[in-house]
């Protein structure tokens, strides 16, 4: 079996959409940064199908191309095939949504790294380790890059791989129209037919909209142009209709497009066709390279292209394997897919890594994230405060030493020069929201009335908040509690961060094996679906069972349960960590006092030096990790 399932070749971009949706790109206040480019697109959304992707393209040696890099390698998409080009900038595209048949893009691709590939950039041994090898238009139309690409058809052809085009016409991109009419998707060009017709017989599979098989074909007439393309290429040709879905044909053109090979479309509100194509041909070559026959590879490629017009951006519209399975069982419950709760909290859940990547399926985190606590010391005061959380921060790299499955959590208010620190460390790094010690719950005054102050956080920031709760807290308490966490859950979803939360019903009133277990129900009754839970150590197996089933009975996709430690002494912690250990939900502890408690209360008083400070909180940290480690090991 080859290791690779495909490799896309060509556009990559940073796509700057624009947030206000129905306004001009002139007036555009705020916008939304993703990756982009059709190959790009395609690599990721086959990749969040379980295909096995690469693509090759060019990036810059700046901000916007390690952005790509980065975020290709969240996606699970093999950047081997991504050329780092030091002399020309990633490229750019700003779009804006003004109604569904209004996109206004500008390209900003002059001289751009995607369009620095040569032929010296095609390997044949990467291209021979893949099934099937895609490329797109753009690719074709520059001398440079169309070497490159023919290259590495003839390669792929060489070594028995399938290859596939997107048409994906551009006429700006190929010169035949104006910087400004980005949107523009047909300008006739004898130049363009002739262009690409002279690399048509290289594709096993040519997929555009009707549109693109008239450049291709060279008229405006659709079965004609089909034909022409059909009289000098032997590829099966998918037709993408828009509303209408997609037809294939695999020998003649009959003379109604309605006679092709068809699967079923889905009646969907359109809010954004940018991407869609993409997200259509992604779906495609899942059925495709799975052996599908061409209505089921259909389905899929149309139901991709449904995730796409219905929601803001390309890559991130598209969806997970789970996803998909699940809509084409369920079906269109209402047409604007983006407000279908149901499904938005599946494609949330299962597309994470590409938002937040790193193995978190082992949490050790140290959690430094306490103010009050810090505040009450003896010999406290901020800049101390500030100064020793840095110490905490060093003591807990030197323990994660660059791995995966390590992470923190710390506060903005005191701890804010180790929070902006700690971001792209590659720790894990959760940022608490609750004002210390309400109840009922009250959040931190930087978050506003509205949450609207998490729009400032950095996107790898976990929103962490503590509520004091208990199932037998009256009505009045409850309802003001689960309004308060409702709006931060929901501000946190809006601004693409992922939510914790953290549950304390032993310090309200007694506890048994169900406490925990009613208070998760209730919250996910109440619309909050927590990506990560930080619970109280629980004494017996049936407590967590209980727990765990509440959780997985609600979402089965959750990232997961880390144990808190309430300051406890090291032994009582392994005793929790020995049960705990035992459900693989249950990923890892978040301490922090048991960790820091000795240090702080020395240094503060000045009786103990930054450095013996740190190397006793990287002490303690690190056999706290052993203490977990070994009880895992043990349990499995």
């Amino acid at each position: 079996m080859k290791p690779l399932d495909l490799i896309t070749i060509g556009r990559s971009s940073v796509d700057l959409y624009g947030d206000q949706i129905g306004g001009r790109l002139e007036d555009m206040g705020s916008f939304s940064k993703y990756i982009g480019g059709s190959p790009t697109n395609i690599a990721c959304g086959t990749a969040r199908l379980g295909l096995r992707s690469a693509v090759i393209t060019g990036v810059g040696d700046e901000h916007m191309g390690r952005f790509i890099r980065e975020q290709l390698l969240r996606e699970g998409v093999d950047v081997r095939g991504v050329k780092t080009d030091p002399e020309r900038l990633t490229a750019l595209v700003l779009l804006g949504i003004r109604d569904e048949d209004s996109f206004p893009l500008i390209f900003y691709r002059e001289n751009c790294a995607d369009m620095g590939l040569t032929e010296e950039d095609i390997d044949e041994g990467f291209i021979a380790e893949a099934r099937s090898v895609l490329a797109t238009g753009t690719h074709l139309s520059h001398s440079r890059t169309r070497a490159a690409v023919l290259k590495a058809l003839e390669l792929a052809r060489k070594h028995g791989a399938k290859t596939a085009l997107d048409i994906d016409y551009r006429p700006n991109l190929w010169g035949v129209a104006g910087h400004g009419e980005g949107e523009s998707r047909f300008v006739e060009s004898a130049k363009v037919t002739a262009e690409l017709q002279a690399t048509l017989h290289l594709f096993d599979l040519i997929v555009g909209t009707e549109e693109e098989f008239h450049i291709a074909g060279g008229t405006t007439d659709t079965v004609q142009a089909l034909r022409n393309v059909r009289a000098v290429s032997g590829a099966t040709l998918v037709c993408k209709r828009g509303a209408k879905g997609a037809v294939a044909f695999e020998g003649a053109i009959p003379d109604s497009l309605d006679d092709g090979e068809s699967g079923p479309g889905f009646p969907i509100e359109v809010f954004n066709v940018l991407g869609a194509g993409d997200g259509f041909f992604s779906g495609l070559m899942k059925g495709w390279l799975d052996g599908a026959d061409w209505p089921t590879a259909l389905a899929y490629a149309n139901a991709c292209g449904a995730f796409a017009v219905s929601r803001h951006g390309c890559t991130p519209a598209y969806p997970s394997l789970a996803e998909l399975e699940f809509f084409l069982k369920r079906g269109v419950k209402r047409p604007d897919l983006r407000n279908d709760a149901e499904l938005e909290q599946i494609h949330w859940a299962t597309n994470r890594q590409g938002r937040m990547g790193g193995d978190w399926s082992t949490m050790r985190v140290f959690a430094f994230d306490h103010r009050m606590q810090l505040e009450e010391m003896a010999g406290y005061t901020p800049e101390k405060g500030g100064a020793f959380k840095e110490l905490c921060l060093t003591a807990a790299r030197q323990v994660a030493d660059g791995r995966n499955g390590y992470g923190i959590l710390c506060d903005n208010r005191i701890g804010r020069a180790a929070l902006h620190a700690a971001s792209g460390s590659g720790l894990w790094i959760g940022r608490p929201c609750e004002w210390p010690g309400s109840r009922p719950l009250t959040l931190e005054p930087e978050l506003g009335a509205d949450c609207g102050g998490l729009q400032s956080w950095a996107r790898e920031d976990v929103v962490k908040v503590l509520c004091f709760c208990h199932p037998d807290d009256d009505a009045l308490m409850r309802a003001d509690q689960e309004a308060t966490v409702k709006r931060l859950f929901e501000a946190a979803r809006r601004n693409g961060l992922d939510f914790l939360l953290e549950i304390i019903p032993s310090k309200l009133g007694p506890v048994d094996d169900m406490t925990t277990a009613t208070l998760i129900r209730r919250w996910y009754e109440i619309g909050v679906y927590p990506d990560w839970w930080k619970l109280e150590p629980m004494q017996t197996a049936a407590a967590w069972a209980n727990a765990i089933a509440a959780i997985e009975d609600h979402d089965k996709h959750t990232r997961g349960i880390v144990v808190l430690g309430l300051d406890a002494p090291e032994a009582e912690l392994a005793a929790s960590f020995a049960v705990a250990a035992a459900f693989p939900l249950v990923r890892g502890f978040a301490v922090g006092r048991t960790i820091f408690g000795d240090a702080a209360r020395g240094w503060m008083k000045g009786e103990m030096s930054d450095e013996d400070a740190v190397a006793l909180m990287a002490e303690r940290y690190a056999r706290l990790c052993g203490i977990w480690d070994e009880a895992r090991a043990k349990a499995a």
